[in-house]
């Protein structure tokens, strides 16, 4: 039913093109299931009271770039300032994403207990739906190159630095996941379009915003180490 399921998908994907409407299209027949599923229980005190999905029934549903896909639906909600809940929670499986394809894995796998994290079906439907003008502008640009970049080993490399970025978001302080969420992002976008230009464009901004954080870091830890010194 999952093969199935993808198919359909798939062919969604095919007729509209582009990520975002690849993931509505995933949202919405996980939608469907999620009211056959809960028909005749409205009434009831135990009953759902908003649509939600495993994170696995996502993974089911996606193609040979399930990885880029799967990075992209989870860094979008990490571009958003001043949000030190979901970010945390989705860089989890993020890492272990990122951890195999610097393993060389050729499709995502996740343990169990992340597989059946849900999710509130409408609150990344919103993020998604916020992001579609950046996200669909990035791949209006978007084409096939540097394609080495995206290919298996390739793909190793991009997935051990994306370590780093994702490494960040985990940290719950201001200014540690907007930026590397949008690195991230756009990393992944490459990934999807096998647009090795994107893959290094993400990176960039990903390790470069994280080098800042760690030099100013350290910098503001000598001046109070200096400051109190002084007064001692």
């Amino acid at each position: 039913m999952a093969h199935d399921a993808a198919e359909e998908i798939q062919h969604e994907f095919d007729a509209r093109q582009g990520a975002v409407p690849l993931l509505s299209a995933i949202f919405d027949d996980l939608e469907a299931l999620w009211a056959r599923a809960n028909a005749g229980q409205s009434h009831e005190a135990d009953a759902p009271a908003t649509p939600t999905a495993e994170l696995g029934a996502v993974i089911d549903r996606l193609d040979e770039r399930a990885f880029g896909l799967m990075l992209l639906l989870l860094a979008l909600p990490c571009c958003l300032p001043f949000v030190y809940v979901l970010p945390q929670i989705v860089s989890v499986p993020m890492l272990a994403l990122a951890g195999q394809m610097a393993a060389g894995r050729e499709s995502p796998w996740l343990p169990r207990s992340l597989k059946a994290r849900e999710f509130e079906i409408a609150r990344f439907r919103d993020v998604v739906r916020r992001s579609e003008k950046y996200v669909g502008w990035f791949e209006a640009i978007a084409r096939p190159r540097l394609t080495v970049l995206t290919g298996r080993t390739g793909a190793r490399i991009v997935g051990a630095l994306l370590l780093v970025p994702i490494a960040s978001i985990m940290v719950p302080l201001p200014g540690t996941n907007s930026v590397p969420g949008v690195g991230v992002s756009i990393a992944s976008l490459g990934l999807i379009e096998r647009d090795g230009l994107l893959v290094i464009l993400g990176l960039i901004i990903g390790l470069c915003w994280v080098a800042m954080l760690a030099f100013f870091g350290l910098e503001a830890a000598s001046l109070i180490k200096d400051w109190l010194s002084a007064l001692l």
